[in-house]
């Protein structure tokens, strides 16, 4: 049988163990998401090289007004308009 000395012991083990379970818990969340936005802001950070050096090659003028419309990019004022069914019309007036 126990004694009610080693079961206070006891009692006061599993509070402890209580009490460090919720802070260990949020610091595996928490270490976890820290590992997802590092593994976004690398793969942002490559994206960014790909489009800083795709920008490089782009050049000037028509090349790079061409390559921003590819974009979806309008001049500040302009209105975007997007057209659907193009394939389809253009079936038909064949």
């Amino acid at each position: 049988m126990l004694r009610p000395t080693r079961l206070l012991a006891l009692g006061g083990l599993i509070v402890i163990a209580l009490l460090y379970w919720k802070p260990l818990h949020t610091y595996e969340r928490t270490r976890a998401a820290v590992g997802r936005r590092q593994a976004q802001v690398a793969q942002l950070r490559s994206q960014q090289q790909q489009l800083q050096e795709s920008l490089a090659t782009v050049g000037s003028g028509a090349d790079l007004i061409r390559a921003a419309r590819r974009l979806g990019l309008v001049k500040p004022g302009e209105q975007l308009f997007i057209v659907k069914g193009i394939q389809a019309w253009r079936k038909q007036h064949q």
